[in-house]
């Protein structure tokens, strides 16, 4: 037993046992029901607009032992909850709750969290429309709201 059916008339019997061998790759199940699509707050694409609930701090996975600095965004359009690293010196500072930011991917293997950051996918690139990174280098002052 086990061996493949041969001979004349085996098609069917061989295009169904490929059906079940195919249902136990983990990556054919995914793709075919779209399952990464449905699971991904951002729905697909790659950056979102979400609103600051608060700023948390994140400890860092061994060996590191410092406390990366994080904040937790509603996406607007949907109402999921993210967890967004604030990136470089001082960005903690110029995000403050109820402030509107964009994210995108941090970049990680297959859409996984990148470095010591545990949990954490996103990133914050702008903050209330304006580039976070001219914020930092104080080539633009915040706006008031």
């Amino acid at each position: 037993m086990g061996n493949k059916p041969s001979g004349l008339n085996t098609a069917k019997a061989l295009k169904r046992r490929r059906h079940k061998g195919k249902w136990m790759s983990k990556d054919y199940v995914s793709r075919v029901l779209n399952l990464k699509s449905k699971s991904d707050p951002l729905e697909g694409a790659s950056q979102a607009k979400g609103i600051v609930l608060e700023k948390v701090q994140k400890e860092a996975k061994q060996p590191n032992s410092a406390m990366r600095k994080c904040c937790r965004v509603q996406l607007i359009k949907n109402g999921r909850q993210v967890t967004a690293f604030m990136p470089r010196d001082g960005a903690q500072k110029l995000i403050d709750e109820h402030d509107e930011v964009l994210i995108e991917s941090i970049g990680g293997t297959q859409g996984k969290s990148k470095g010591d950051l545990p949990g954490v996918r996103w990133q914050v690139i702008k903050v209330n429309n304006q580039s976070l990174d001219a914020l930092l280098k104080k080539k633009l002052e915040k706006a008031r709201k």
